[in-house]
């Protein structure tokens, strides 16, 4: 494993971390409270040592977890939740976005119950979770800055979504001086990530990218395939029929990065996000203790050469030779798309 500093904060993340989105709801398969914590302390065995929980997964359920399974080791990890939902009074309806708050009185009394349900004084870092450009005014902004002066939490971030797309957003976290956007980024979806790491170069700011679903929901790390029957429940069915059907093509165009079994598919889909130095973190989706053996692994496998880099990027150029629409032509804005101009891409909406 290696490990990477978040901005300029101080903050220590390792390459792969643990998105503990997986323990706190079904979505991503049912397991009981002792599989959820076994697997927590497995990562650590694996030499993660970067959790990011939420609030709002699972309703809590996933910071307790997170807690109880870290409690005695507290001083060797990072911890990360997020913020910005209002599930108290709100019950979860299917996979639907719940109802957001995002104000100043909201950031600490939320940072209060997340820290109750943990355990713990402090988190390492705090992300807005989904918040929308237009919620994050000076109030919000002043009150994060309260809580890193009384030592609450060292570092900020934003994580971008639901689903992919928020540019005005990524763009305000790097300009307000943010120490991490949290995006979806992977090989086969570019954009978003691409454009942060533009900004964040052409800006020559601090801000570091943690780059979730590294692996295009199941694309990347062949656990989808032509044969897989994806259950109601899971979240990986929210993508369209043709998304998985051109990227199983697109999976074999880029076969040689496997390097003859040096690395997995999945391997080196992580290790062609962390070519990019900034970003500081990747964090898979962990289903079992297997998939946190063999990702946990990418950071020792043979890293992307600058050849194999431009390849894949050659490759999705020219959409890895596909000519028919997969499905996925829009991103979310909340802004009307204005934020989409120079990308090419249409908006979905907010």
């Amino acid at each position: 494993m290696e490990y990477a500093t978040l901005g300029n904060s101080g903050v220590e993340v390792s390459e792969v971390g643990f998105g503990a989105w997986v323990v706190g709801t079904d979505w991503w398969g049912d397991r009981t409270r002792d599989d959820a914590i076994d697997m927590v302390q497995h990562a650590l065995d694996e030499d993660v040592t970067f959790f990011d929980t939420g609030d709002v997964y699972g309703h809590g359920d996933s910071e307790e977890i997170i807690g109880e399974a870290l409690a005695e080791h507290r001083d060797e990890v990072t911890v990360s939740t997020k913020i910005g939902y209002d599930f108290y009074n709100n019950p979860q309806a299917g996979h639907g976005e719940l109802p957001k708050k995002v104000t100043p009185e909201w950031v600490h009394t939320a940072v209060d119950r997340s820290l109750d349900r943990l355990g713990m004084d402090h988190v390492e870092l705090l992300m807005l979770h989904n918040a929308n450009v237009d919620e994050v005014d000076e109030d919000v902004l002043e009150a994060l800055d309260e809580l890193r002066e009384e030592g609450t939490v060292d570092a900020i971030g934003w994580a971008l979504g639901p689903s992919i797309g928020w540019l005005a957003e990524g763009d305000a976290a790097v300009a307000n001086e943010f120490d991490a956007l949290q995006t979806v980024f992977n090989l086969f979806e570019q954009t978003p990530g691409q454009h942060f790491i533009d900004t964040i170069r052409e800006q020559n700011a601090d801000t570091s990218v943690l780059a979730r679903v590294p692996h295009s929901s199941g694309l990347l790390n062949e656990q989808v395939t032509p044969e897989t029957e994806l259950g109601k429940g899971d979240h990986r069915s929210h993508r369209p029929s043709e998304w998985y059907e051109t990227g199983w093509e697109k999976v074999e165009e880029i076969r040689f990065l496997e390097r003859d079994g040096a690395r997995t598919m999945g391997q080196a889909a992580i290790q062609w996000l962390l070519y990019n130095d900034e970003v500081a973190s990747v964090t898979p989706t962990f289903r079992t203790n297997a998939d946190i053996d063999e990702w946990a692994g990418a950071p020792d496998t043979p890293p992307l050469s600058d050849e194999e880099y431009d390849r894949v990027q050659e490759l999705y150029r020219d959409n890895f030779g596909i000519d028919r629409d997969d499905g996925m032509d829009a991103l979310r804005s909340s802004v009307g798309g204005a934020d989409l101009e120079e990308t090419g891409m249409k908006s979905a909406g907010d």
